[in-house]
């Protein structure tokens, strides 16, 4: 694809598991084992899937905030390179943080309390000499402006700010560059039910505006529902189903999507749906099981998704799946608004 900004393949990350004096490895957490997709430029795809399966390990491996233990990140930089960022040095990606930021879940935790809301929105933009002084004041208001934060507070810190203030601030800091790519790590999962809608809207709303491409990390399907152009499930470090928005939820063919699908409460209170509870714990990513990961919780599973893994095959135009039997199972979606 020629307008692809992005593509990640095989993309591993393993966090080495220390005993005993020595502390030696005895072995991997498998948080991330052989993810692949791509990304088109201003398109959301959204990554979901419950906590722990590796989602938000994926967008800081990309951003190498984690260093990759393997696999590749293939970045089409704004000059017409394609460089894998998942080898080059710190000093190599330097530049190229310019072009790929994140919006971090925690506003609280995301921003220096001693530092006014001035330098830290402008620090990326010192950092990378794109602005001083009087003119540095000017990008920081028009980039509080265009979050719907009043200039007039610059000059004051974090704690003088509620939660969806703060983390306007960390989206004020995260567009100060102008990035091509912006990793959102549940950017409105630490706020309150009606700020988040709020926040929401704003990132839609940007998103047309300056054409962003985004990938939105969530574990909520309802939010990713609005947000996103495709939509990725991740499974105990995982893709098990990817496909376009509106087709992955009126037509899932994994199992697992059909759970997290039934799970998203309906707009009228008075409708009952018929929620798949799954039985079982979430596998271990130190000790996942053999065959496909899914097995030991799926309703559907057979003897052959405990002995041969899945791998993740278009089954539909577009629509692709890890499951044995995706094109025989008639599996549960929901009406998805036009």
């Amino acid at each position: 694809m020629n307008n692809t900004i992005l593509e990640v393949n095989n993309l591993q990350q393993h966090f080495p598991i220390r005993q005993g004096f020595l502390q030696r490895v005895v072995g991997q957490v498998k948080a991330v084992d052989g993810v692949s997709f791509a990304l088109r430029e201003h398109e959301v795809l959204g990554l979901v899937g419950e906590s722990g399966c590796g989602k938000t390990t994926t967008g800081r491996s990309i951003l190498r905030l984690y260093d990759p233990t393997g696999g590749e990140v293939w970045l089409h930089t704004e000059a017409g390179e394609r460089i894998d960022i998942a080898k080059i040095s710190q000093a190599e990606m330097k530049p190229l943080r310019r072009e790929i930021r994140m919006i971090f879940q925690d506003p609280f935790s995301s921003l220096n309390p001693r530092m006014t809301v001035r330098d830290l929105i402008g620090e990326p933009l010192v950092i990378h000499n794109m602005a001083f002084g009087h003119e540095l004041e000017n990008v920081v208001a028009r980039l509080m402006t265009n979050v719907g934060l009043d200039p007039n507070y610059m000059q004051r810190y974090p704690h003088q700010f509620s939660g969806g203030q703060r983390q306007r601030i960390g989206l004020a800091r995260t567009l100060a560059l102008n990035p091509r790519l912006i990793i959102a790590d549940e950017p409105v999962s630490a706020l309150d039910v009606s700020v988040q809608a709020q926040v929401l809207n704003l990132l839609q709303e940007l998103k047309e505006r300056l054409g962003l491409t985004m990938i939105f990390i969530a574990h909520d399907l309802s939010v990713v529902e609005h947000m996103c152009d495709r939509i990725a499930v991740m499974y105990v470090g995982k893709i098990v189903e990817l496909a376009e928005a509106e087709t992955l939820l009126r037509r899932p063919l994994h199992p697992y999507t059909e759970s997290l699908i039934s799970a998203i409460p309906p707009a009228d209170p008075d409708i009952r749906t018929n929620r798949i509870m799954l039985s079982g714990e979430i596998p271990s990513p130190s000790n996942p099981p053999s065959g496909c990961v899914f097995h030991t919780r799926c309703r559907y599973a057979k003897d052959v998704c405990s002995s041969d893994a899945p791998p993740l095959v278009e089954v539909e135009p577009g629509h692709f799946a890890s499951c044995h039997f995706a094109q025989e199972l008639h599996l549960q979606g929901i009406e998805v608004e036009a």
